[in-house]
């Protein structure tokens, strides 16, 4: 990290909470390409399709931890 971007990174922790999101909500944008914004609009969908298959109860949930204590499991050195 240079020390101009260190200084602004210092800088902007200075800032309320309300005031970073807004930056850290522009700096994502700034990386916006027309595919990033078809791939986000395809999972947006898939999620809303996903939310509306678990409200009729064709899928079922499964709790966080368990997922995490596979993933462990998984990949454990």
């Amino acid at each position: 990290m240079t020390s101009a971007t260190k200084l602004l990174l210092d800088t902007a922790a200075q800032l309320p909470a309300s005031e970073r999101a807004e930056l850290v909500e522009g700096i994502l944008s700034s990386f916006d390409t027309p595919e990033r914004k078809a791939n986000d609009s395809a999972w947006a969908k898939e999620a809303e399709n996903r939310i509306a298959a678990f409200d009729r109860g064709e899928i079922a949930a499964t709790p966080a931890a368990m997922v995490f204590e596979k993933i462990e499991k998984k990949y454990a050195k």
